[in-house]
């Protein structure tokens, strides 16, 4: 593994002063180091950024194996522990798993280097010029649970917009944190770029997050992904500037006008493609005038792909004589992102009542509505405020992946900054540069 020991001379990471001594927190040690990473990264060219992630890519094939035992080891200790299915779906690494991972890496590598961009410009009538240009965050913090592609993708990512990361993965994942960092600092040193831009938060115990969260001054902003308990705890409890991210409570609204042969392939792929992620579908929304013919086909659907139905009394009632898993809904059910196959389903008495539905139970990921009404479209669009409205397509399509942007570093929930799938762009602050001739005021 490439050293994380303090820069020699001829190290790629050289060229930055470290203040002497160092912190005794090993944390705050590591922070010190990705703030001068940061800066070694600054005068980076985008080739050079590109042939470190491509270098990336390649090492994860290369070294699957490695990878593949390390995460044996976390999985084998999750199923001991009892963990869920879901949870451990999330945790497991495969070969193919891996290839889609580098495949990722190439995509960032792939992608316009948002850094330098000019978002804005004018030339005084004093002849002052001025540009308003993207620039890096400087050093992000990553808080997540038991999600290792998530230690490539954040990497790839804060590494093309010249950010140095600090990743803390949760305990049930150590293994294959430790190791594919390993692989992630050994294949960004050799391209020549500082290998502490990439570096895993040392110790396992909570006091490590808690350090993270209170280095201010070190962490420019930190980003949580995982579970509504995670994401509270770092937005109530950390000193450093929190892009929130959020849980997926994501609903499927059929309209009284919708292609009902649609709404059942939308629901499903919505649900079932795959349950343990935050864009999968928790809640049907039914409108009644189409309810009796639509609900039956949606219980016997979502039967065959294995979901259980949490129903109100009204899809209750249609449900009578339709062999699907079917149990009274309880008032938690409306609110609960289950990350498996159960899904909470009601008959609303029109498009607004769904959006007053939505409105009051959303975690204001993803909804989507299926109708062939373009008013009706228009209406909920305008309506529903989440990060991201889908008219006739897959809750499933919320992803950094399938939006272009190469891979994800989370998805916001809040309205400050960064909002939906978080690409590039929005790993970057702007500077103002201003260019004058001996002008003074």
């Amino acid at each position: 593994m490439t050293s994380s020991t303090e820069p020699t001379p001829n190290s790629p990471t050289a060229g930055y002063s470290l203040p002497s001594p160092l912190p005794e927190s090993p944390v705050l040690r590591a922070a010190y180091r990705a703030r001068g990473a940061a800066r070694g990264l600054a005068p980076m060219t985008r080739a050079e950024k590109d042939d470190a992630l491509l270098a990336i890519a390649d090492a994860l094939q290369v070294r699957t194996k490695e990878i593949l035992d390390a995460n044996a080891e976390d999985t084998a200790r999750a199923k001991a522990a009892g963990t869920s299915d879901a949870i451990v779906d999330r945790l497991t690494l495969t070969r193919e798993r891996i290839t889609a991972i580098a495949e990722d890496v190439r995509k960032v590598a792939g992608l316009p280097d948002p850094v330098g961009e000019v978002l804005r410009g004018s030339t005084l009538p004093n002849g002052l010029d001025l540009r308003q240009v993207r620039v890096p965050l400087g050093v992000v913090g990553i808080i997540y649970e038991a999600r290792p592609n998530v230690t490539v993708d954040a990497a790839a990512l804060c590494l093309k917009s010249g950010n140095a990361v600090l990743l803390r993965g949760s305990s049930s994942a150590y293994a294959s944190n430790t190791k594919l960092v390993e692989v992630l600092r050994d294949a960004v040193g050799g391209a020549g770029l500082p290998a502490d831009a990439v570096q895993l938060v040392p110790g396992e115990s909570r006091e490590s997050v808690t350090e993270l969260m209170r280095a201010r001054g070190m962490v420019d902003v930190l980003i949580p992904r995982g579970g509504a308990s995670l994401i509270r705890t770092v937005v109530e409890q950390s000193t450093v500037p929190v892009i929130e991210t959020g849980t997926g409570n994501c609903h499927v609204y059929v309209d009284a006008d919708a292609d009902l042969d649609m709404a059942v392939e939308i629901l499903i792929n919505s649900k079932a493609q795959r349950v343990s992620v935050c864009n999968a579908a928790e809640t049907l929304l039914v409108h009644q005038e189409i309810a009796a013919e639509f609900v039956p086909r949606a219980l016997a659907a979502l039967a065959d792909a294995g979901v259980t139905v949490h129903a109100d009394p009204a899809v209750l009632a249609l449900a009578e004589g339709v062999e699907a898993d079917v149990v009274p809904a309880e008032p938690e059910d409306w609110e609960t992102e289950y990350l498996s196959y159960d899904i909470a389903a009601r008959v609303v008495d029109s498009l607004d009542a769904a959006v007053d539905h939505i409105g009051l139970w959303s975690s204001g990921h993803t909804e989507v509505i299926v109708t062939r009404s373009q008013p009706a479209a228009r209406r909920f669009t305008k309506l529903v405020d989440s990060t991201t409205v889908a008219v006739n397509a897959s809750t499933r399509f919320t992803d950094g992946g399938q939006f272009g942007f190469g891979a994800e570093i989370g998805i916001s929930t809040q309205k400050l900054h960064a909002r939906g799938p978080m690409g590039l762009p929005e790993l970057t602050s702007t500077k103002w540069i201003v260019t004058g001739d001996g002008h003074v005021r």
